[in-house]
């Protein structure tokens, strides 16, 4: 089976920054996309024992993260064409270094990169709103905004602020970016 990992492609960034929101259009524009594996989690350890909640145990959390993003990659490898990641592996590796000092490059050494550019939603408090699966506030959103740019580039990918703009037009921007 080829591998198609190239086209497999990360929205990534501030919590509350609209990458969920991208993710509808681009799934609405006919695309393959992948939901964010920690509103998942969250949602399911909720209706649970809440044990690996992100504010009860980040480490438990950032593991589950890892092992479902790590399922949702292989169930689209052989899928040709565009998939777009709403977080995913590299986003859970960088909440595993952040939680229990695990290097991202230690946590990734076997996964296939994902494509190249790496689109990252900016702290944007106009539209943050905490809620049920979010409830840190603004500031913890721009430090793990920095904290997954920092790590994005240290693993060599080209990061690509998206614009503070709707939605259709951030989406435009993206697919244009891409070719």
């Amino acid at each position: 089976m080829p591998n198609h990992a190239a086209d497999h492609v990360i929205l990534s960034g501030c919590s509350g920054g609209g990458k969920s929101t991208l993710l509808l259009e681009l799934a609405r524009r006919g695309f393959a996309t992948v939901p964010e594996p920690g509103r998942r989690i969250v949602a399911e350890e909720r209706r649970g024992d809440g044990k690996a909640l992100p504010w009860v145990d980040m480490e438990a959390f950032a593991r589950r993260a890892l092992a479902l993003a790590a399922q949702d990659r292989a169930m689209v490898a052989g899928h040709t064409g565009w998939v777009f990641f709403d977080r995913g592996l590299i986003d859970a590796a960088v909440a595993l270094h952040h939680a229990a000092g695990v290097p991202p490059a230690e946590t990734l050494a076997d996964t296939p990169r994902f494509h190249r550019e790496v689109f990252l939603t900016p702290p944007w408090p106009e539209i943050y709103h905490a809620d049920a699966e979010r409830q840190h506030d603004m500031s913890e959103a721009e430090a793990e905004h920095q904290r997954l740019l920092t790590a994005y580039e240290a693993l060599g990918y080209e990061t690509v602020i998206l614009p503070k703009t709707g939605v259709q037009a951030r989406a435009g921007f993206l697919l244009s970016r891409l070719g």
